[in-house]
């Protein structure tokens, strides 16, 4: 028997820009989801997707959470977005930023601009947000 895990069969995938592929209902209800179609062409291996801001910030969508994963990458498309991370601070990231939230690390929303897009980018697709109390 051979120790060679298998790995997920990849297809090639292309996702033009269209706006009517921003979905709500999605993990946060104040964001609006593009699939970028990783998770299908990944067999589950990975997921991205932009996510779109869709109402202003407030207080009340604050809630501190960390994501069961394996990688989380997050690149700002467009505005800004704030958070506080475990150990790191607070942090607001603008048009052009890029970071890696390691595995677990609990945070937490504190704003956006009205106009906050971000690329976001999961191993694996499937994956647990764990919120605290």
């Amino acid at each position: 028997m051979s120790n060679v895990a298998l790995k997920p069969s990849q297809r090639f995938t292309v996702s033009h820009l269209d706006e009517a592929d921003f979905k709500t209902g999605g993990l946060r209800g104040y964001s609006a989801y593009r699939d970028l179609g990783i998770a299908a062409a990944t067999s589950g291996l990975a997921t991205a997707h932009v996510i779109r801001m869709t109402a202003p910030f407030t207080e009340e969508l604050s809630q501190r959470h960390h994501h069961n994963v394996e990688f989380q990458l997050v690149y700002v498309l467009k505005g800004w977005f704030k958070s506080e991370f475990e150990g790191q601070g607070v942090q607001t990231m603008k048009e052009g930023s890029c970071w890696i939230q390691p595995p677990g690390i609990r945070h937490t929303v504190l704003g956006w601009s009205d106009d906050c897009e971000l690329l976001e980018i999961i191993l694996p697709a499937e994956h647990e947000t764990v919120n605290e109390p």
